[in-house]
């Protein structure tokens, strides 16, 4: 059975929408890497429209559209039905252009086609999903009749070329989003005398931030590490660093000597950047990093610094001290060794460590301090964290904002 409004069989259309579903684009935001294409589609070829869009089961919605106040819509009444329906049925040459829509007898009753200030000319190319089903178009409109011819229509095939790139980026980013939440350390529930909260928000699919935690037999050991730059690039480098941090924790664990403590933090930032060295020289990036151990007994901590300066202790009585590093960030200067610090947690007190995405998004000018009056303000690990997921709900990050609270219970 053929669906009118799709002008295709109803389970061809089925598996069509399976492609479109996948991509999980509709009625997000618009983004600037579609933006551009659209804005270059009007000024290569001089028309005052052009769009990218997706067709969902019954409308047309727009992911970028210039020239035209529309977000969405009905898909019987859109040409671009069957420049879907064409990808089908002559996929060798699949873009479908109009001189002049409006006095083709298909599309000449479709609203908003002729008419005083209405679209004349059209040239639609169909848009693919991961399984090769036509999900949308890339389309340029005039209110004059024109046409396209053979230079034009390569140039018109290869900003399509360049939409699909993008959709193919945003289908990869959609995976590579979700291997970096599963590499997420899982909920630490088992810490005698202690409770911890963490969030980290890419400002973009993915981001260089991450934190880590994980269970030594007498402590915990936590990090927050931030590699330079946002997106895919510094997500590949962020697991990475985290993955040399923590195998260094655990070679200490199994064979250092240690008199006190249960890590020396300034040892496993030194052997772990020993590691990454060739990755951050061949890279030309750099991260910073904090890393501390705590021992559940004492409440003492262990804490070295690369650079990162963004920790602090919020003390039971609600006063908070900035813990201090002078480390050098991994990756800028070879042989480097890292020497570790002090602290103690005392029963209610927090350790707070953070990424400057958090700054940002407190303070325009980027003062530490603007850290301290925050975590001041919340006392347990949950609402610190929730506080912080707040701030970006009005005001979408610029940078990838990472927290992670831990606090040593009242009674321990």
């Amino acid at each position: 059975m053929t669906s009118e409004a799709s002008l295709l069989p109803d389970h061809l259309e089925d598996e069509r929408m399976r492609d479109v579903e996948r991509l999980e684009l509709l009625d997000t935001p618009h983004e600037e890497r579609f933006d551009k294409i659209t804005r270059m589609a009007c000024r290569v070829f001089g028309v005052p429209m052009a769009s990218v869009s997706l067709m969902d089961h019954d409308r047309q919605w727009f992911k970028s559209i210039l020239g035209l106040e529309l977000s969405e819509v009905p898909r019987e009444r859109t040409v671009c039905r069957t420049t879907i329906a064409r990808a089908y049925e002559r996929p060798d040459d699949p873009a479908l252009v109009l001189p002049d829509a409006s006095t083709d007898p298909a599309f000449m009753d479709i609203p908003g086609i002729g008419g005083e200030g209405g679209i004349r000319f059209y040239a639609g190319y169909p848009l693919f999903g991961p399984a090769g089903h036509p999900v949308g178009t890339f389309c340029i409109y005039d209110t004059e009749e024109r046409n396209l011819d053979p230079d034009q229509l390569d140039t018109f095939a290869e900003l399509a070329e360049w939409t699909q790139r993008e959709l193919d980026r945003s289908d990869e980013f959609d995976r590579a989003a979700e291997i970096q939440k599963q590499l997420l350390p899982r909920p630490l529930s088992d810490l005698p005398g202690y409770e911890i909260a963490t969030v980290c928000l890419p400002a973009f699919v993915v981001g260089g931030d991450f934190y880590d935690h994980y269970r030594l037999r007498e402590g915990v050991v936590i990090s927050v590490a931030d590699v330079m730059g946002k997106g895919l690039g510094a997500a590949i480098l962020a697991s990475g660093v985290r993955s040399s941090l923590r195998g260094a924790g655990r070679v200490l664990e199994r064979f250092g000597r240690r008199p006190v403590g249960v890590l020396d933090t300034g040892m496993a930032l030194t052997l772990g950047a020993e590691h990454l060295a060739d990755d951050f020289e061949h890279t030309g990036t750099f991260a910073t990093s904090f890393v501390a151990a705590i021992e559940f007994s004492t409440g003492d901590v262990d804490h070295a610094d690369a650079g990162h300066g963004l920790a602090a202790i919020r003390r039971a009585d609600g006063g908070v001290e900035p813990l201090e590093g002078d480390g050098p960030p991994l990756g800028v200067f070879p042989a480097t060794t890292w020497t570790s610090e002090t602290a103690h947690l005392a029963p209610g007190d927090m350790l707070v460590v953070c990424s400057d995405g958090l700054l940002d998004l407190l303070d325009e000018n980027s003062d530490p301090a603007a850290l301290c009056r925050f975590v001041a303000g919340h006392p347990t690990p949950e609402a610190l964290v929730a506080a912080a997921r707040a701030l970006t709900v009005n005001e979408p990050p610029l940078d990838d904002v990472t927290v992670v609270a831990i606090r040593r219970n009242e009674m321990s």
